[in-house]
């Protein structure tokens, strides 16, 4: 580090190799010169691209498919730590990570949302977590022999990342029950917490999922709020004392910052990390935090949905703005809420809903009909992202 400040080079650190974090360090180091650090803090080795997750649970993806190397997806030039991070000073722009402690001259969280299925009693030893790979692969694999009775797909708080994921997953267990031919002997509900679909995104997306969902005969239940599941009764139990039995369960668990953000004093009272909604700055100079991490309230009084989507789009905005700061040319960038988000179906059709969440009063987002052609976009940008380094035009569109 010594020889890299002699030539008059700075340190950007990057706590996370999800989406958010890969796409800020290839932007940072395209846009910055060698003589500039681009350190990159990640536990695994692995980077497994999560939207391919409902893919995974009805047989249509390969683990080792929707995985590779992280050092693969890097340019070379960037740093790579495979420890997970144990503590962030913010207000030093350090961090340790495996007893080494790095200083940067700017800092970016993207450690993601941690999963907490132990938060609801029963919940962890009852089902299949949709977000996990091996959630994923147990529940696929027990789909293939499931020939008779109830599948329920809960989600377990209203606010998790990737609104859709839950109504695509009970849409594609539904298409895999007919695949199997053992759709007549088999009934679907959605139970969930939120009080309607991707909600966020305003009433008449929400009436399009639930109209998805209906023509899907998946039976939707809104607004009720699980306390406990009880594995040997089969039975979830929700707030206001309704039940309901399952045979087969599937669910979202709730979310939480990571432990080393919420130590750091990064959070604020919701249990998220506060931003600038355009820059996506801390309250700390030159510490930024993007993805799911981050809580950035709207003005209808939601949240911005947590999608890789945004994560990928505020990753852009930041990079160009350290590099803009450190080149000393150009101008900044302000992340601008627009966003998009593929809904799988099955059929190999997929819906897409797109829009400016940024609008006001409330978001300006359309969900455009099921068909193939946006199912293969998908695919498209699912192998784009795997095969080569993301690219960002296609986000963009």
């Amino acid at each position: 580090m010594g020889d890299e400040n002699a030539r008059g080079g700075k340190t950007a650190l990057v706590l996370g190799g999800g989406i958010g974090g890969i796409v800020v360090a290839n932007e940072l180091r395209r846009q910055l010169a060698s003589k500039h650090r681009v350190i990159v803090f990640e536990r695994t080795q692995q980077h497994v691209f999560a939207p391919s997750l409902l893919w995974l649970l009805i047989g249509d993806r390969q683990l080792d498919f929707i995985r590779t190397p992280l050092s693969r997806l890097l340019h070379a030039g960037i740093e790579v730590v495979y420890a997970g991070v144990d503590r962030i000073d913010a207000q030093q722009r350090e961090v340790s990570a495996a007893g080494i402690a790095y200083r940067g001259d700017a800092l970016v969280v993207a450690l993601g949302a941690e999963l907490a299925p132990q938060r609801v009693p029963g919940l962890q030893a009852a089902g299949y977590n949709l977000y996990t790979a091996e959630g994923a692969l147990a529940l696929r694999d027990v789909l293939r022999s499931f020939r008779k009775g109830r599948i329920v797909v809960l989600t377990a708080t209203p606010a998790y990342k990737c609104p859709a994921a839950p109504y695509e997953a009970a849409m594609l267990i539904e298409y895999e029950c007919r695949r199997n031919r053992c759709r007549n002997d088999v009934t679907i509900d959605l139970y969930a917490a939120e009080p309607a679909p991707m909600g966020v995104a305003g009433p008449a997306v929400s009436a399009g999922v639930q109209a998805l969902l209906q023509d899907k005969s998946i039976g939707y239940h809104p607004g009720l709020q699980v306390i406990e599941v009880d594995r040997e009764a089969r039975r979830i139990l929700f707030a206001d004392n309704s039940s309901a039995e399952y045979d087969l369960l599937a669910y979202v668990p709730p979310h939480r910052a990571p432990d080393v953000v919420v130590d750091a004093g990064l959070t604020g009272e919701g249990g998220w990390v506060s931003v600038d909604r355009h820059t996506l700055e801390t309250s700390h100079p030159g510490v930024y935090a993007i993805g799911d991490v981050t809580s950035i309230p709207l003005t209808m009084g939601k949240p911005l949905p947590k999608a890789g989507v945004f994560a990928h789009r505020q990753a852009e905005v930041v990079a160009h703005n350290i590099a803009q700061a450190w080149n000393g040319r150009g101008s900044a960038l302000n992340f601008d809420g627009h966003g998009l988000c593929f809904v799988e179906i099955g059929d190999g059709q997929a819906g897409i809903g797109s829009g400016n969440f940024y609008a006001e009063p409330v978001p300006a987002v359309k969900l455009r009909r099921p068909s193939r052609y946006r199912h293969l976009l998908k695919v498209l940008f699912e192998r784009i992202w795997l095969r080569r380094f993301p690219m960002t035009w296609f986000v963009r569109r």
